[in-house]
């Protein structure tokens, strides 16, 4: 007997019983001007990611340079090791909510971050928060790549002798641009091979930079004959009136941190056997490894200022310290899997699913992650960490005030006004209850502008500390800028509710 395709419901999606939904046949017109493979849903039987997997994911993501120095940042600030860790601690378990509600719509309906925004911002409307995510995440890439490609530099400077000390281009040895070239196309030629690939990197990835991590511990304690002095180093700030004034901003940076994900967590939940798998996944990676991950930073670092008499924050730096060649190129292959796991997953595939939104016919997947590259690479973003007050306070602020306010919107709209229920084949279609005014949902534009301008407008820098003016951008609003991600997302979802309040009820009358 043939096989029968059960009749599609309206809206033109199959449910199975685990509530998950795809396409049905025939359901979006194939010379859609909105469809190409890589945006449309990832078929049920393709979705097939476990918790381990990512636990994996956020454990490859998590272990990082960047995130080994968010503590050293911290410290530098005033903060003691426990004030520093806790900080980490609970911007990670704040972000994770936000995390968990955008990913749901990924194992149920199997689509990526832009395709969800358009349920939000319109067909067309969805390329403005796209956009954003995406330069950010290449300034990001810039900022990772470059950091990774110093990590080989200097440890192979150690291996050769004379490979520092070469003939400088643009100022900057020949070498390092060497290391950095390369680096940028291992990364290429990872994410160029597509999701599936990148699974199993991570699912190596992870429990190999955690015993890098663990033997750089070892190693500088047995060094050290125990942990330094720096454990018992007191708080320069307290628990006082000079703690909090650095504490809230400090927690938005750290949240910011990782407040990219929240945003286009769906890229990759879209590819899980359910929402448990997302859930728990996700619950046990990323808060859990980022505190225990800092952590070890502040231990490790402690060790070092009892073997060298200072803190040695950076791990590449310390690793440089030792002569033993094995160690070195441990360190050394520790470095570019811990870098490019990050860096691949976090900076790479949301972009190119964004830039592929942004003219499907013209950019797929690969186009995006390319383009990702060379962009990259020419915003030269990487003295955004110059200075702890640059890239916590400027850099991790006025991201993270953007991005909060756009995952008000996507929370706002999936899980107030339609309450978890999608239009699939709607998202793909001109004309559909997602084209609202020519393919823009004005509404979310200006609960957008609204939200970024109270979260971001009253951004502010110390004198000689940054670019912004003393008094603030707008001054009226910098009392806010310190709390910028929780703002933005706060009024944005608010807005974006009151005005969609009178159409919502309509909606939900006439369907999904």
């Amino acid at each position: 007997m043939a096989e029968t395709v059960p009749p599609a419901p309206a809206g033109g999606s199959i449910d199975d019983s685990a509530g998950r939904v795809e396409l049905a046949p025939g359901a979006v017109p194939p010379d859609s001007r909105f469809v190409n493979d890589d945006l449309l849903p990832v078929p049920v039987a393709q979705r097939r990611w476990t918790t381990y997997n990512f636990a994996a994911l956020w454990v490859g993501m998590a272990h990082n340079i960047p995130s080994w120095l968010l503590a050293s940042g911290l410290v530098a600030l005033g903060m003691d090791w426990k004030q520093a860790v806790f900080t980490i601690g609970l911007a990670n378990l704040i972000v994770l909510a936000p995390m968990l509600l955008t990913g749901h719509a990924g194992p149920k309906y199997g689509i990526p971050f832009p395709v969800l925004a358009r349920a939000s911002f319109g067909l067309r409307g969805a390329n403005l928060p796209a956009l954003v995510r995406a330069a950010v995440a290449c300034a990001w890439f810039g900022i990772q790549t470059w950091i990774g490609g110093q990590g080989i530099f200097i440890l192979l400077g150690k291996i050769f002798g004379g490979w520092t000390k070469a003939a400088e281009v643009g100022g900057q040895p020949w070498t390092l641009w060497v290391c950095f070239v390369i680096f940028w196309a291992v990364e290429l030629a990872i994410i160029y091979r597509g999701m599936e690939t990148l699974r199993r990197f991570e699912n190596w990835a992870a429990p190999f930079v955690i015993v890098g991590a663990l033997v750089l511990l070892v190693w500088i304690t047995a060094k050290a004959g125990g942990l330094g002095p720096l454990l018992d180093q007191p708080s320069k700030l307290g628990w006082g009136a000079d703690f909090w004034p650095v504490f809230f901003p400090s927690l938005m940076g750290m949240i910011a941190f990782w407040s990219t994900l929240s945003l286009n967590i769906p890229d990759f939940t879209r590819f899980g056997a359910g929402q448990r798998a997302q859930i728990w996944g996700q619950s046990l990676g990323l808060p859990t490894t980022m505190t225990l991950f800092a952590l070890l930073s502040v231990f490790v670092t402690s060790g070092s200022q009892a073997v060298y008499g200072a803190a040695v924050w950076d791990p590449v730096e310390l690793a440089a310290k030792t002569d033993n060649v094995f160690g070195l190129l441990y360190a050394l292959v520790t470095v570019l899997v811990a870098t490019i796991s990050v860096n691949i997953a976090a900076n790479v595939v949301s972009p190119a699913y964004d830039l592929a939104n942004l003219a499907p016919k013209l950019i797929n997947f690969r186009r995006g992650a390319l383009i990702t590259g060379i962009v990259g690479v020419l915003i030269m973003p990487w003295k955004l960490t110059e200075t702890p007050e640059l890239y916590i306070f400027t850099w991790l602020g006025l991201v993270g005030g953007l991005l909060g306010t756009v995952a008000g919107i996507l929370i706002a709209d999936y899980w107030v006004i339609r309450r978890t229920v999608l239009d699939l084949a709607g998202l793909y279609t001109p004309g559909s209850r997602y084209w609202y005014t020519s393919g823009w949902n004005l509404r979310a534009v200006a609960a957008f502008a609204v939200g970024g301008v109270l979260a971001v407008g009253g951004s502010h820098s110390a004198e000689g500390k940054g670019p912004f003016p003393e008094d603030g951008l707008i001054p009226l609003l910098k009392p806010l800028a310190d709390y910028g991600w929780a703002v933005g997302l706060a009024a944005a979802l608010l807005l974006y509710v009151a005005l969609m309040l009178p159409v919502a009820r309509a909606a939900r009358h006439s369907g999904p």
